[in-house]
Parts: structure tokens; sequence; C-alpha cells
């Protein structure tokens, strides 16, 4: 599929040592979904709907349930980072650092903006009792 890499020994054993440096246990679907997010190194940004096409073509034994589960673990161990783009559609980004995105509307497509660019200033403060955890910042495109 296109945008993921094939899953070959080299990036399944990569996808092991990954969830394992997390705690993570490294189930058979497990490595499959990590190969396809990280196996060749590369960062991407995917919905669950595309790993799993992805994973379907290359394992065929993976359920969308998994995919979304699956995404959740990665997510809490802090090997993912969840991105909003609207209340229903939600990234996920290989891309641990802080970076802003731009979200193009007419393909659906999420990719990093740049980050030297961005100059975030005067936050208001947090209310009471509580601490900025972190800010994302969505640039929605449209071609004209």
């Amino acid at each position: 599929m296109a945008g993921f890499p094939d899953i070959t020994p080299v990036h399944a054993e990569r996808a092991t040592q990954w969830l394992s440096q997390s705690n993570v246990r490294p189930t058979r679907q497990r490595v499959t979904l990590a190969a396809l997010l990280m196996g060749d190194g590369r960062d991407r940004h995917v919905t669950a709907e595309t790993l799993f096409e992805a994973a379907s073509a290359a394992d065929g034994k993976v359920s969308l349930a998994t995919v979304y589960n699956t995404l959740r673990a990665f997510c809490d161990a802090g090997l993912l980072r969840e991105i909003v783009v609207d209340g229903a559609k939600s990234y996920f980004d290989t891309d641990l650092c802080d970076h802003p995105h731009f979200f193009w509307e007419d393909s659906a497509e999420l990719t990093d903006a740049p980050r030297e660019s961005l100059d975030i200033r005067n936050l208001p403060a947090a209310p009471e009792g509580t601490h900025v955890v972190a800010v994302d910042v969505v640039l929605r495109l449209r071609r004209s």
C-alpha cells in the first residue's frame, strides 16, 4: 500500500524493539501495526482506517477494532501522538517532537508544517491547579 513499507524481517525486528522499549507487549498484531508505522524509520501521519487498510493488505488478520485499540495503547505508552483535526477525525503521528501541522481539506491529508516558522507567545494562564501539557497547532488549508 502506498505510503507504508512492506513488512520485512528487519522492519518487524525494529517494531518489536520499539514496542519493548516502551513496555508494550509485542503481540503479532501489534508488531504488524508497528512495522507499518515505523519499520522503515520514516515518520508518518495515519488514521485508524488507513492503517487498517495497510495491515489488511500486508497480513489480513487484523480487525478495525484492534487497530483502534492498538493505536490507543501506543498513544498511552508514549509511542504516538494523536492529532485531532475535528471532533470526529484523529490522525496519529510517529514524530513526537512538538511541531505544527497542515490539514489539507480537499484531500483530508495531514502533513508537517515548518516548525521553525511557528512562534507562539503569550498563552493564557492555565486555570488554578492545572498546567499546559501541549499546544497543538493545525492550520487548515484549501487550494485556491
